[in-house]
């Protein structure tokens, strides 16, 4: 009897496999289907890692007042831009006042007031900022993008005083109530004693007293294939055709998207303009839009920062600025040049929907890297030559920053100094 029962339940084991199998193999009707809509998109390969909006948060780089006229900057991964960063990341913000910007005498307080300046560059929308601190709700102020937030000490004053200014301009908003005491901002301004002093120029840019290290690096580089993109691009990569052009690039196209591929500067420009807007677009949002289509579009090959929010007639560009460094020394921006397009990332989009994307097909293996030391001129020598360059054009940046070239198959990180000049252009110093 025994031995029947288990012949029985044997039999019903086989049976219940080969259902199982069929399940798996053919699946029922109704249920998932094994063949995928053409309309569908097919994820393949993953060929960078996916990131959160709020890692590419973060300023470009921190002023630190010091009083007397002293200051000094720290960079993104320098071992006191993350302390200052971290902590005010625990401060809450609230009850802003708006107030025109020619409310304060910025000069003197630049320059005899203890303080900490962040510097966004082109602005952050406060929806986004709020993900990164805790910044509280205000109709008013959340519709603004934010280019810097001041935080200074004022003598014989008990509290800290916090303003955000505007990219606007004009307006500025001040936050009367901030989480922070007079000990906290001057603890966070003594971190800067005893570092590289630099000297403010007409308000707007720093000049090192000295020289500044930075890393030149060589790394192997290799790239992405155009299979690669197409399948990540593409409904139905299969029904693709090639149109070659006189200038030697490349067109992919499936007779609604395109990807052109210029093989010289290993770079590709997609475009969807058949894209359906949504209809619902504010900076913040086509932000996020910009940040999920990267990472189920290619990925992050390395270490970026939302660089900027820009709406023109008909569009909003979105633009990503790579950067190379590490803790505890920092990281500085990979230029961009006529003869290697790299370091960037841009997105344009219409009403939501993404309809242009931009980026290099080159990615680096950065555990193979190699390392050296070199200094930055400060001091007397670079005054001389930004006075030279600052006869035609005013100055308003000064930043370290890498320049990319192509060596074989190896891509190589050459420090200088980005100039940037009031008509928006910029040159390189080293």
């Amino acid at each position: 009897m025994k031995e029947r029962i288990k012949s029985w339940m044997l039999v019903l084991l086989i049976l219940g496999s080969l259902v199982e199998s069929y399940y798996l193999i053919y699946r029922l009707p109704g249920s998932d289907s094994a063949v995928l809509s053409k309309t569908l998109y097919v994820k393949t390969d993953n060929m960078g890692p996916k990131e959160k909006v709020e890692n590419l948060l973060y300023p470009d780089k921190m002023i630190i007042h010091m009083g007397g006229d002293k200051h000094t900057l720290f960079y993104p991964s320098s071992t006191f831009y993350n302390l200052i960063m971290n902590r005010l990341k625990g401060r809450s913000f609230e009850s802003f006042q708006r107030r025109s910007v020619q409310d304060f005498d910025w000069d003197k307080i630049r320059s005899e007031n203890p303080g900490i300046e962040l510097s966004f560059g082109a602005g952050i929308p406060v929806t986004l900022l709020q993900r990164v601190m805790q910044i509280s709700s205000d109709s008013l102020f959340e519709g603004e993008s934010i280019d810097r937030i001041w935080i200074y000490n004022i003598k014989n004053d008990s509290k800290a005083h916090v303003i955000f200014f505007s990219t606007r301009g004009d307006i500025v908003y001040e936050a009367a109530k901030a989480d922070l005491t007079v000990q906290d901002v001057q603890q966070h301004v003594d971190f800067g004693k005893n570092l590289t002093q630099y000297t403010a120029v007409n308000g707007e840019y720093y000049v090192p007293e000295a020289d500044v290290p930075l890393v030149k690096v060589v790394m192997p580089a290799s790239m992405y294939t155009i299979e690669q993109m197409q399948s990540n691009l593409f409904f139905d990569a299969g029904n693709t055709r090639y149109i070659p052009e006189k200038d030697g690039s490349k067109i992919y196209t499936d007779s609604k998207r395109s990807l052109q591929v210029d093989q010289e500067q290993n770079w590709m420009s997609y475009s969807d303009p058949a894209a359906l807007p949504d209809g619902d677009s504010t900076p913040a949002k086509d932000a996020l839009v910009a940040v999920e289509f990267v990472n189920n579009h290619g990925g992050w090959n390395g270490t970026y920062r939302l660089a900027a929010t820009e709406e023109s007639r008909q569009d909003r560009k979105v633009s990503f600025q790579q950067y190379y460094g590490a803790y505890p020394s920092g990281s500085y921006p990979i230029m961009s040049n006529p003869q290697l397009q790299y370091g960037v990332i841009h997105l344009e989009l219409q009403q939501g929907t993404v309809s242009s994307y931009e980026r290099s097909l080159m990615y680096t293996n950065e555990e193979k890297s190699e390392k050296t030391i070199v200094e930055l001129p400060g001091g007397e020598l670079l005054k001389q030559r930004l006075a030279q360059i600052g006869s035609s054009l005013r100055i308003i940046e000064l930043t370290p920053a890498y320049m990319p070239a192509l060596a074989g198959e190896k891509l190589q990180l050459h420090p200088v100094w980005r100039v940037t000049l009031s008509d928006g252009s910029e040159l390189t110093l080293n």
